[in-house]
């Protein structure tokens, strides 16, 4: 009797259908010789992730950049409506591509245009479109619900960009390949439903961070998935999914992240046959419970139907005050009432410290409060400047190795360049 194969397909794409925009490999030379002939739009290297995230399916059931009708539902109701059945599906963030009035210009009345990548290679056509005003005053203050100067997004994307927004189907003309050594890590929701099936998962629950993972991360992890199995699963596989779009100039860049990652797996402290280490490509707003739905939703495409979900998820400190931007719990709360997300498992973070009488990270417990120590990342990248160690147990040593050597040559860069500019 053949063995019955368990699918991962626990959670249908948004839409149904994950949605694939690379053109075949046998139609690459027409579609690029078309594109000669058509308007140029130029991309920015955040605008060429954002192509990457819409062609691999991330965004599904989205086909393009949006066009007007569908900035104005994400903007307004961080949802889309289905045109086929009514349906709902979450989408939080507006993904779209500005252009300045010389490019508008230029493309006239055409149909289509081509994107060019920042090397000049043409990356993909955009069809049908549909050009319309880029209001970045709503759009900034709907996505982040403030206009306080100094978000990192807003500064690097939004506030140089064109005065028009370009919506349309997306046609690209290759994978997107970035040459630094990841592209390995970087897994399609495609490939990763592929892999969770070769691994026969009954459950897959996917875990964000930007940040290097210590054993705190690690110890919810390993919980997440005893809990699971407690439930009556029998293969929960664990998708640690890292950040590897644009993210601010102070958090720990993707490579030495990337790094220090593959050392929690070389150290036993996850498993690597019950872990997958993959890359996610969207870029980062910091846009707390706005952001945050993106960031599951984007999972319910890869095949996840468990997302755990931190304090503070796409947070950051205030850029003018001294507070959180965001209230630490709302992420969380607003992920379990989101629309669209209903099919998605919110599994809320526990909060874990350093247990100062087991020499270990462990989860808080309120009633010994003063046995434990909380380590933010501020004081760790601290620890990491400095040379000073962390308590025992806070992060295994070879990935703690991995941050020293990071930071050592920040200092070592900064060093050179002060005695150049002296």
């Amino acid at each position: 009797m053949a063995s019955h194969v368990i699918k991962s397909s626990l959670i249908e794409p948004d839409g149904r259908v994950l949605v694939d925009l690379i053109v075949p490999e046998n139609q690459r030379d027409l579609k690029a010789s078309e594109a000669e002939g058509m308007a140029k739009v130029r991309l920015t290297k955040i605008d060429l992730e954002w192509v990457h995230v819409i062609s691999e399916g991330w965004a599904s059931p989205l086909k393009g950049f949006m066009r007007e009708d569908e900035y104005l539902q994400s903007l307004h109701f961080n949802s889309l409506r289905m045109k086929n059945d009514g349906s709902i599906v979450n989408m939080s963030l507006p993904i779209v591509l500005a252009i300045d009035d010389e490019t508008k210009e230029k493309i006239g009345d055409a149909n289509e245009v081509a994107l060019v990548g920042p090397d000049l290679n043409t990356v993909a056509i955009l069809r049908s479109i549909e050009m319309y005003k880029h209001n970045k005053e709503e759009r900034i203050a709907r996505t982040w619900g403030t206009t306080a100067p100094g978000l990192p997004y807003v500064e690097e994307a939004i506030t140089p960009a064109g005065n028009w927004l370009i919506g349309g189907d997306l046609e690209v003309l290759s994978p997107i390949k970035y040459n630094d050594g990841l592209d390995n890590y970087r897994l399609s929701p495609k490939q990763l439903r592929e892999e969770f099936d070769r691994r026969q998962a009954d459950a897959v629950f996917a875990f964000q961070l930007r940040n290097p993972v210590h054993n705190g991360h690690a110890l919810l992890m390993n919980d997440t998935r005893k809990r699971l199995l407690d439930l009556g699963y029998k293969n929960p596989i664990l998708l640690l999914h890292p950040l590897g779009g644009y993210t601010k100039a102070d958090d720990v860049p993707l490579d030495v992240r990337m790094e220090q990652h593959s050392k929690v797996l070389e150290d036993g402290v996850l498993d690597p046959e019950t872990t997958i280490v993959s890359i996610f490509p969207s870029p980062m707003h910091y846009a707390g419970p706005t952001e945050v739905q993106w960031h599951a939703k984007a999972r319910i495409n890869a095949g996840a139907n468990f997302y755990i979900v931190g304090r503070d998820p796409a947070g950051m400190g205030h850029p003018t005050e001294k507070r959180d931007l965001y209230d630490p719990d709302h992420g969380k709360k607003v992920l379990s009432m989101a629309p669209g997300l209903e099919k998605l498992n919110i599994l809320p973070f526990r909060v874990a410290a350093y247990d100062t009488v087991a020499k270990e990270m462990a989860f808080f417990d309120p009633a010994r409060a003063k046995d434990f120590l909380f380590i933010s990342g501020t004081k760790m990248r601290t620890f990491a400047r400095t040379g000073e160690s962390p308590p025992n147990g806070f992060m295994c040593p070879g990935g703690w190795d991995v941050l020293v050597k990071y930071y050592a040559s920040l200092q070592a860069e900064e060093a050179a360049s002060a005695v150049v500019s002296a």
